[in-house]
């Protein structure tokens, strides 16, 4: 029992330090329509905030949209700035724009008679921006994380047969292990659904090289038809929700082992439905509460884009699990080192044990903790060039195949799990071989090592060779196995079950005479005395 706790606390410690890679955001890559649709939703803004401004002070440049950004009224010859705005995807939104105001009260032009403007600040990525290269970590990124969903999503689909087929696996903590499992299918469904709805089509090509021109030179609005928004909307809030879901269970599998390990009268059964409801109860809550915010008060085309501060509506809560999570792993490894200190107590050097348990610490701990602390603290919208690089590769590869990892720890090498399907295969060989040799007019028995290949025309031996083969064959079952003479019921096998080759079987002395007199006249055929020999 308590090296079976330990494994699975080991097991719940690794897949609890593979959680905590990313945090969940909704934002993705910006289509040409949805940035259109943000660019003239600034402009009606800024053009109703003029109208209701008082009157501009005499020499004073006056607010007005040039296209891009809503500029406030400037004082005579100064230089006016304002941020760069957030509704542009792929500007720089910690960058600054400048305009100057000259000393008529009228915006400096440039010299091509356009009004000057300075975004240099803002537009520095679209400047300074290799599409090509672009492209090609794009499209790795798509092929890594879509080769490790498609691979966890597989292995998770057998885990998932293996622990409903098999009903000696049937228990509290492979439902728990089955439940989890099914978040990781979704969630990888999900993601693949959500790519295929939110970017095909002709209407939705990439913001891939639009300049600071180019957005300025946009006249009309793309047509306002929501209804083709719908799915993408239902696609966008099933992957919030399955991801959520994701968290969750992993936070139920925590609670679970830490209510084996601190509780002493723990029922399984009694708490599953609440590790149910926790799995997929709160995070339909927590989602459906977004969902309904941002229809009401945000309901701008797709929902796949951040809405400002409504993302913390789902995203508090998985942050939540998350910690919660990482507070029982603490926990956990406490109780870890104090059995490894009492277990080894005595067998090695004090300072062994606990550079064991700290190089076991520190090879985990960034996998579960720091990294998400770290990248929690530096999201990847803030970060550029070569850390952001070294983020999104990492976070694809062990996001996608963190499902693959959970089927491997949790099923594949479970020796539970194991051990039923090498019975399974057993019981099927026997059967197949044992149907074989009916057929071909001759049976197999087996008793461990020792295989005897009897004859049909020859089972049925005289004198005390038939009883001597009786003697060590042991009697017929009577539990539905009688045509399995080797079979031997779980439990029933005992030092006594099959006798040793100088054990003879107690045979009153008439019957032994009757038996002897007709072997004293005919010997046994040789095949029979090499059956004899192979049984024995």
């Amino acid at each position: 029992m308590g090296s079976s706790l330990l494994l699975h606390s080991l097991d719940f410690l690794l897949i609890s330090l593979l959680s905590g890679l990313c945090l969940v955001c909704a934002d993705d890559v910006l289509t040409k329509d949805e940035q259109i649709s943000l660019l003239f939703k600034a402009k009606r803004k800024c053009e109703g905030n003029i109208k209701s401004k008082h009157k501009v002070p005499d020499g004073f440049c006056s607010p007005e949209w040039d296209g891009i950004v809503c500029w406030p009224e400037g004082p005579p010859g100064k230089l006016v700035s304002t941020t760069c705005p957030e509704y542009i995807y792929d500007f720089n939104h910690k960058g600054l724009a400048y305009r100057r105001c000259d000393n008529n009260g009228t915006w400096e032009l440039a010299s091509s008679n356009k009004t000057w403007a300075n975004y240099n600040e803002c537009a520095k990525f679209l400047y300074h921006y290799n599409h090509s290269y672009e492209k090609e970590v794009f499209h790795r990124l798509y092929l890594i994380y879509t080769v490790g969903y498609s691979i966890s999503l597989g292995s998770l689909m057998v885990a998932v047969v293996i622990l409903g087929y098999f009903r000696r696996l049937h228990c509290t903590r492979n439902y728990i292990h089955m439940h989890l499992f099914v978040s990781y299918m979704l969630r990888a469904i999900s993601i693949f659904v959500k790519d295929v709805v939110l970017y095909s089509g002709a209407g939705l090509e990439n913001m891939e090289s639009v300049t600071v021109e180019d957005l300025k030179s946009i006249t009309e609005a793309p047509p306002a038809n929501k209804t083709q928004f719908i799915s993408c909307k239902v696609v966008v809030t099933l992957f919030l929700y399955f991801l959520a879901t994701n968290y969750y269970w992993i936070l139920v599998e925590g609670l679970y082992l830490h209510s084996l390990i601190f509780m002493t009268f723990f029922s399984d059964r009694k708490y599953l439905w609440g590790f149910t409801l926790i799995g997929w109860g709160v995070p339909a809550v927590f989602v459906t509460i977004w969902a309904t915010v941002r229809a009401t008060f945000a309901d701008t085309e797709c929902w796949d884009l951040s809405a400002g501060n409504l993302k913390w509506i789902y995203q508090v809560p998985i942050l939540v699990a998350v910690v919660i999570n990482f507070m029982l792993f603490l926990n956990i490894i406490r109780v870890l080192a104090t059995k490894l200190r009492e277990t080894n107590a005595g067998r090695c050097d004090t300072r062994q044990q606990y550079r064991k348990l700290l190089k076991s610490t520190l090879v985990l701990m960034p996998l579960f903790g720091v990294h998400y602390i770290i990248f929690n603290a530096m999201p990847y919208t803030e970060v550029s060039g070569i850390p952001w690089l070294i983020q999104m590769h990492y976070e694809m590869l062990f996001n996608s195949f963190q499902g693959f990892l959970v089927a491997i720890i949790y099923c594949f090498c479970n020796g539970e799990v194991q051990a039923e399907i090498k019975k399974s295969w057993s019981r099927r060989t026997l059967a197949l071989d044992f149907k074989r040799k009916a057929r071909s007019g001759s049976n197999t028995y087996s008793y461990g090592p020792m295989v005897s290949h009897t004859s049909v025309t020859n089972v049925t031996a005289r004198g005390p060779l038939a009883l001597h083969l009786t003697t060590r064959l042991g009697p017929v079952p009577v539990n539905g196995h009688r045509n399995l003479p080797g079979y031997v019921k779980n439990g029933s096998v005992s030092e006594n079950s099959i006798p040793s080759s100088g054990q003879e079987l107690h045979i009153p002395e008439e019957e032994q005479s009757a038996h002897t007199r007709p072997l004293q006249e005919e010997k046994p055929s040789p095949v029979v005395e090499e059956e004899r020999e192979t049984v024995m």
